[in-house]
């Protein structure tokens, strides 16, 4: 087997240049993965976490808005529903 999440991470990040993401940001990163793989294709989930570094906010800030957005999507689908 490979590396550990932590020991990868530690490692990327050096090799890049930046400060590894703490704990608590890995696990909040890994809730915003869930939600945009749950409200979208899974291939969603890489690609928003690509999108967070991007957008320069915080993990908590992207989480909150996906989960905003996720929550719009569901209702505009039980809408579309019941339509």
């Amino acid at each position: 087997m490979g590396m550990s999440t932590a020991h990868w991470l530690e490692a990327y990040a050096a090799k890049l240049g930046v400060a590894a993401p703490t704990p608590e940001e890995t696990e909040t990163l890994l809730a915003l993965a869930g939600v945009a793989a749950h409200a979208a294709q899974r291939s969603a989930a890489p690609v928003s976490c690509y999108l967070v570094a991007r957008a320069g906010v915080t993990p908590g800030a992207a989480l909150a808005a996906a989960e905003e957005l996720a929550a719009g999507h569901d209702a505009e689908t039980t809408r579309s529903d019941a339509e």
